[in-house]
């Protein structure tokens, strides 16, 4: 059957090419357009298969070279055509080689003045330019200067022949060749008065689609440097932008208005960042780093070619790379087992950092402040010790924790309880609108009300009257003593202000800290202390929801760049902070915000003011780097009040950021903290990121390249007039914070019921010290039996902060390091059953100096793992030395986890290792059946999946790929054999799944997380075979408190996540399109069914109407 319906249509081909019969002709015509107007396009690409093609295009040119070509045939024969090309890959070709292509064009030519023939011969021509071979010949035999004489200024006669015709020379445009001939032939200025003829004088969007084609036009020819200077020269920006001012809020132009953004982000001229040097502005001497020279300016001729969207090549998402061909097929790298990187005999010196295993009770036991020089004791005496995590913040004197009278940490409720109830303390706040302040959700009392509940407005009275420097209070200076008046002033201010006006705050002590800070080493030796740090911060009471994306929000944020460029009569231009150039630049008398970063893990490099409420921002580059712009933290000043000032951050470098989905940055105001409010706050609204006309020079091989940048843009209306406000990326946590919370923490324990010991890894190469936390239950005595139980007890490894701007890894730690130490039954069974090995911040001098991936050196220190260097990757090396150490003695850790934080990514989740899973997802031909593996690796995620609100297994992957090699992860699971090697990755954001769906993660919810993977630990054991019955018993008793067993529990909590959907997209649909780039991959050009309905319409009517209006401005969509 299928035999005689293709000898039947290859008789009909044949039949058509060969007769000369009119009748005969138009019968065959007649019966291919009803056999292909119906069914599907495979009967099409059926006869393309059996030549329909050349058939088709072999009549053509036979029909028209005749004397007097009969339009009889060419019409419903170009129909045909048009039908058939477009699913035909090769037709161009065809079409040139069988010399269709004169023959079609010298038709045209006959037939401008009848608009039937040539509406049929410019659809040919459509079909035919879809080759960018064929549309390059189209041009040379000029094409283009037909069609121009076709698209005339703005009528309602012949609209669907002039909507061809431009439809056309837009898909030429496509070859390059066509737009130089363009650009040389001064089509551009010519373009640009069509349409802007079209756009004034069709009020009724009665014709969008021809004014898209022309704008179409445009795009391509902006493609080329040359199109974009012709553009510029044209007056092209000033034009484009008046014409499509009256009608952004059109919704039927939307297809226009965003191809007239794309152009006028095409056509902004590229432009080199305003700094000096784009190395950063510190500078630290290590081995192997050679300074650069100072780079040439770039031109515009740097940017001849702008290429695909770079990728995100430093991102902390570990699945950055979607290709198979990142991951890690050969087998033998999978799964054999590397040896030592080192001498064995250097091992020995870790068996110090494990006295846990030797050591007799008496001699690991302490005095409790033996670990505080006398210069921090000196300010630790001023303050209480918090020990209880009660909502009250409650703390005891310093001098009532004597030796071995420490109270075990108090928790008010436990985690067992939190988890059955979901989300127990976490309550959406009420929506408010952009300029409302944030901080009027977060605390119960009314403005001007401290925590005690009495008033203090006394504190601004105070200001007034002594004429305080809110600048010298709000960025305190670090210093043991104070040489001169003004400083023993100021000083004696602060310690009034937190005797009478500090909010208890759990685990922090401000005179602590500033002893910390002190001692900590900085590349720009950091003489001031962050207010936010020193202060403290208290949780808000309730969650803040995600920011609900304005539509429109980012053209109107590059309508004002545009707006910037071809009008800057309001233009200041002022720089008002530079690290790069002498202090002081800031005028305190002006009107201008202040601007300050130099202080512990501070970003902000310069501060330029633009107009007099718009700032641009530039932060720093890592040190001994010119990449790696993502955190900022920087404090500003003499702001005024109800004033929505707007900041642009234009040197970020990532091509995505959570900032386009809802996530808001952090804002901690002074004023709100004197008035007993000291609470981080997520704050900002016309929130967009998108890509901008820098360009940041990169030496690659000696030679330059401008490498993209992004602007993060946001608007602030802050809290206070004259307050000093600190604006983070996410919730700062400084390596003195960190030292504070350890000592603060270690004071606070049973030491009778609590092992914790903190030691140093090892210095860093700034010269700090690497903390190393031991954590795990004292022996119940002395006796040989309850300390051979004690040394047996297997380790737990975790570690943190390795990359400096991921401080969400910290605040997760810090709900770890405070729920083992707690009195909850949970934490007691983790420490009676395991010892916890932490080394929290990996990457102290990365975080101290306000890096956001790398240590001192310029280096990524988790790309350091396979072999670091004692001298140059000092913390990797002994971590990494650590783990070897436990693995010789035969004691390696159950789970290894690295806590992340991730930028492009909602949620919580793991990313571990699996040869199976990796070699099926990359289809490899190795067969899987003979490989063993451990499956375990997946069971420690599925609990966190039902345990955690914020946790989804939807996110977690175990690939193992080439590019992740050197992670601690890989490295890890590889070297040291532990199968359930982690990263867990908690997002800047929030989540999109779970309880906490539709909030933004606080500190508090960080915290949780923290603890949470701890309760993982223990059901991860517990679900193993090699459990003991003893822990079996106890936990038994705890789980069973509500008459549950341990497995019925689990599953009737439920997944937070899978049980809901299998997968969840990583982003929902926005409100409008988001464009990181300035071109997009898909024109919005006559797709094959628009063309189709074109055809088919024109099948029925056999004359195009003189006054016909198409209301080409229905039903059209932005571009995705």
């Amino acid at each position: 059957m299928a035999e005689q319906e293709a000898s039947g249509l290859q008789v009909l081909l044949h039949t058509l090419q060969s007769s000369s019969d009119r009748e005969s002709i138009l019968t065959i015509l007649q019966l291919l357009g009803d056999l292909l107007s119906v069914g599907t396009d495979r009967r099409i690409r059926y006869m393309i298969s059996k030549g329909g093609s050349e058939a088709l295009l072999r009549t053509l040119v036979d029909a028209a070279r005749t004397a007097s070509p009969d339009y009889v045939i060419l019409l419903p024969l170009f129909r045909l055509l048009a039908k058939v090309g477009l699913r035909d890959k090769k037709f161009g070709q065809k079409a040139l080689e069988l010399e269709a292509l004169d023959v079609t064009l010298i038709l045209a030519r006959k037939n401008l003045c009848h608009s039937q023939n040539l509406l049929h011969c410019l659809w040919a021509l459509r079909v035919f330019a879809s080759s960018v071979t064929t549309a390059a010949m189209l041009g040379i035999n000029g094409a283009m200067e037909l069609l121009l004489k076709v698209i005339t200024p703005y009528t309602q006669k012949h609209t669907r022949v002039i909507r061809a015709a431009a439809e056309v020379l837009a898909a030429l445009l496509k070859s390059k060749s066509n737009s130089r001939r363009a650009v040389n032939r001064s089509y551009v200025p010519i373009l640009i008065r069509l349409n802007q003829d079209w756009h004034s004088h069709d009020t009724a969007n009665s014709f969008v689609l021809i004014r898209l084609a022309l704008l179409l036009c445009l795009k391509h020819i902006a493609k080329l440097r040359s199109g974009r200077e012709a553009f510029l020269a044209a007056q092209g920006m000033e034009i484009l932008y008046s014409t499509i001012q009256n009608c952004l809020d059109d919704q039927s132009l939307e297809p226009v208005i965003s191809i007239a953004l794309q152009i006028l982000r095409q056509c902004y001229p590229k432009s080199p960042l305003p700094l000096v040097t784009t190395s950063s502005a510190y500078s630290f001497p290590v081995p192997g780093i050679v300074t650069s020279e100072t780079p040439r300016v770039l031109t515009e001729e740097d940017y001849e070619d702008d290429g695909e969207e770079e990728e995100d090549k430093d991102s902390d998402s570990e699945d950055v790379k979607e290709e198979d061909d990142d991951l890690e097929t050969d087998v033998n790298k999978l799964s054999s087992k590397p040896g030592l990187d080192r001498p064995e005999e250097e091992l020995v010196q870790y068996k110090a950092m494990c006295l846990e295993l030797s050591c007799s009770f008496e001699e690991l036991e302490s005095k409790p402040g033996d670990d505080l020089n006398s210069d921090e004791t000196e300010y630790a005496n001023h303050r209480h010790i918090p020990t209880a995590a009660s909502p009250k913040g409650l703390c005891l004197n310093k001098d009532r924790i004597s030796g071995g009278q420490e109270k075990e940490v108090p928790v008010q409720n436990s985690l067992l309880s939190r988890v059955k109830m979901g989300r127990s303390s976490i309550h959406l706040t009420s929506k408010r609108g952009p300029g409302m302040n944030s901080y009027r959700n977060v605390h119960p009392n009314g403005p001007g009300i401290g925590s005690s509940g009495n008033d203090v407005s006394d504190i601004q009275a105070s200001f007034r009257e002594d004429a305080w420097d809110m600048d010298v209070i709000s960025c305190p200076r670090i210093s043991a003593s104070f040489s001169n008046s003004t400083n023993r002033e100021t000083a004696e201010f602060i310690d009034r202000l937190l005797q009478t006006h500090l909010k208890p705050m759990v685990f922090h002590d401000p005179y602590l800290y500033m002893a910390k800070a002190r001692r900590t080493r900085s590349v720009a030796d950091f003489t001031r202390m962050a207010f936010p740090d020193f202060w403290g911060h208290c949780p808000p009471l309730s969650a803040q929801p995600m920011l609900q994306r304005k539509c429109g929000v980012q053209r109107i944020k590059i309508l004002e760049d545009v707006r910037r460029l071809i009008q800057p009569n309001d233009i200041i231009n002022k720089v008002v902070f530079s690290l790069d150039e002498p202090w002081p630049l800031q005028d305190t008398a002006s009107d201008c915000l202040q601007f300050f970063s130099v202080f512990e893990s501070g970003n902000l490099r310069k501060a330029i003011q633009v107009r007099e409420f718009e700032y641009d921002l530039l932060v720093n580059a890592d040190v001994n780097s010119t990449q790696h712009q993502q955190w900022f933290y920087f404090k500003v000043s003499g702001m005024k009040a109800a004033v929505p000032y707007r900041f642009n951050i234009i040197n970020c470098e990532k091509p995505n950021s959570q900032f386009n989905y809802g996530m808001q940055l952090t804002l901690y105001s002074v004023k709100e903290a004197l008035l007993g409010r000291p609470t981080w706050v997520r704050t900002g609204y016309d929130i967009c990121y998108y890509k901008n006309h820098y360009r940041q020079r990169t030496a690659v091989m000696g030679a330059a390249s401008g490498k993209c940048c992004y602007t993060l843009t946001f608007a602030v209306t802050f809290p206070h007039a004259k307050d000093v406000c600190y604006l983070a990326y996410h919730y700062p946590y400084t390596y003195s914070a960190l030292m504070t919370h350890l000592d603060i923490l270690e004071k606070s324990v049973n030491r009778k019921q609590v092992y914790f010991r903190q030691e140093v890894l090892c210095q860093t190469l700034g010269g700090n010290s690497c903390p190393l936390v031991t954590v795990t239950a004292m022996p119940e005595s002395n006796s040989a039996d309850h300390l051979e139980q004690f040394r047996q007890r297997p380790y737990q490894v975790i570690t943190a902060r390795v990359h400096p701007g991921e401080s969400n890894a910290s605040w997760v730690m810090k709900g770890t390091l405070e729920f083992l130490v707690s009195s909850d039954p949970v934490a007691r069974l983790l420490r009676e059953n395991f010892i916890f090995k932490i080394i929290p911040m990996l990457n102290p001098d990365g975080v101290i100096n306000g890096n956001h991936r790398c240590s001192l050196r310029g280096e990524d220190l988790n790309r350091q793992w396979l072999s670091p260097s004692a001298h140059l990757q000092p913390t990797i090396y002994h971590a990494k030395g650590l783990l070897h150490y436990l693995g010789s003695i035969g004691r390696s850790p159950m789970v290894f986890c690295d806590f992340h934080g991730h930028s492009q990514k909602k949620n919580v989740f793991l990313y571990g290792c699996s040869v199976k899973e990796t070699l099926w997802q990359a289809e490899a031909t190795v067969g899987t059946s003979n490989l063993l593996e451990d499956v375990s690796y997946r069971t420690l995620p599925k609990i966190l999946d039902k345990l955690a609100p914020a946790f989804t297994m939807s996110s977690c992957s175990f690939l193992v790929e080439k590019s992740r090699a050197s992670t601690a992860r890989v490295v890890v699971w590889r070297e040291m054999g532990v199968s359930r090697s982690y990263t867990m990755e908690s997002s800047y954001c929030g989540c999109n799944q779970g309880p906490y769906q539709g909030l933004q993660f606080g500190t508090s919810e960080l915290e949780e997380m923290g603890a949470m993977f701890c309760l993982g630990l223990l059901i991860l054991e517990l679900k193993s075979g090699s459990c003991s019955h003893q822990l079996l018993t106890r936990a038994a008793a705890l789980l069973n408190a509500e008459e549950e067993s341990l497995d019925f529990y689990l599953q009737s909590r439920g997944s937070s996540s899978s049980s809901i959907a299998s997968e969840l997209d990583d982003e929902p649909p926005c409100l409008e399109e988001i464009e990181y780039g300035t071109d997009s991959s898909s024109d919005q050009e006559v797709s094959f069914s628009e063309l189709d309905q074109q055809i088919q319409e024109c099948a029925f009517h056999k004359d195009e109407g003189e006054e016909e209006e198409e209301g080409t401005g229905q039903g059209r969509k932005a571009i995705p």
